[in-house]
């Protein structure tokens, strides 16, 4: 079965998995309640009591706030895009990019997906941000090549005037399917670094370019993935090797454990990472004050800006999907930067 439709059934179970669990612990305490009721009364032949209706009614009311908002997720939530917008302020960024925008997308996942609208809604949001410079910071596939071929004349209508630029995520290495070889592994991969140049990605591959404007330059720098936990493909040092020491950088990695390990105690140092991976979990809130997703118990950076000093990460909360075919709280995400010169 295509895993598009296994993510549906693992909606589906997560549909009457979660509302029970989060009903268990009511009908727990009602029922040790009545337990001690009738042990209390036992001498006396008081019948076992029932369980109390309007105790019920607010246990159903309860369990069903997830089972609507799971619904709600499978069915609308995991194409609600939204924009992200950050502007950044730095003392040594040359003047010439002074409101330069870049346009962040990340976890395509385009193998999850199953409705050619809505994405198509996604990918025409993203240009309409009208950003000088447009980034994918990996993940485009679940696992194959072949999930892009009904997608990819849609993604190549990303654009921006200073190009589209990518990078590798874990998922794009083929690492979690079986292969019956490790050159048909190869040739999965080199086929899909084929298809990103076809759509007009730049696919950086541990090394960096100059972006000019007006005859000055900023970098941009991007890695392979690398992360805690999972595979360390990217080689920093190589990436970084033919950056001036003193030039303003912003760089790509996927993973954004790579930040804290590998890239704030670089000796060049990088003004802006922009990363994804985390999805935000899918599964959060989100309200003007407080957000909250059990994936902050795993990455100290799981979703949005954030800074040690003058050097910041982003982290996309992710265009796509995986695992769970839906979003509840943590919508997809199209990230927007708008770089400032800090002046008196």
């Amino acid at each position: 079965m295509p895993p598009k439709y296994i993510f549906i059934l693992v909606g589906l179970v997560l549909l009457t998995l979660i509302p029970k669990l989060l009903a268990l612990p009511f009908l727990l305490l009602e029922d040790v309640s009545r337990l001690g009721s009738y042990a209390w009364n036992f001498k006396n032949n008081v019948p076992y009591p029932e369980r109390r209706k309007f105790i019920g009614q607010i246990i159903l009311g309860i369990s069903s706030i997830p089972f609507l908002a799971i619904i709600y997720g499978m069915s609308k939530g995991k194409y609600q895009y939204k924009v992200h917008h950050h502007t950044l302020f730095f003392d040594d960024l040359p003047d010439a990019f002074n409101d330069f925008t870049i346009t962040q997308l990340s976890d395509i996942h385009c193998g999850s997906f199953t409705d050619h609208a809505s994405v198509k809604r996604g990918v025409e949001l993203a240009n309409e941000q009208q950003s000088d410079l447009l980034v994918f910071t990996g993940d485009l596939v679940n696992n194959e090549s072949i999930e892009l071929d009904e997608w990819q004349s849609l993604f190549a209508r990303l654009n921006a005037p200073f190009g589209v630029y990518s990078i590798l995520g874990n998922h794009d290495y083929g690492d979690y399917t079986e292969w019956p070889s490790p050159e048909a592994k190869t040739a999965n991969l080199n086929r899909l670094k084929t298809m990103q140049k076809e759509m007009g990605f730049r696919l950086l591959l541990d090394e960096h370019v100059k972006l000019e404007k007006n005859g000055q330059f900023i970098n941009l720098v991007g890695v392979q993935n690398w992360g805690k936990n999972f595979a360390r493909y990217g080689n920093l040092e190589k990436a970084m090797s033919t950056v001036d020491k003193d030039s303003f950088t912003v760089l790509l990695s996927h993973d954004p454990t790579h930040w804290e390990a590998e890239i704030l105690p670089h000796v060049r140092p990088v003004h802006l990472t922009l990363a994804g991976h985390t999805h935000g979990m899918q599964f959060g809130i989100e309200i003007p004050g407080f957000r909250w997703s059990a994936v902050k118990y795993i990455y100290n950076q799981w979703a949005g800006l954030y800074n040690k000093g003058a050097q910041y990460i982003n982290v996309n909360r992710g265009f796509g999907f995986i695992g769970f075919s839906g979003r509840v709280g943590i919508w997809p995400e199209i990230s927007v930067i708008t770089l400032k010169k800090r002046t008196a």
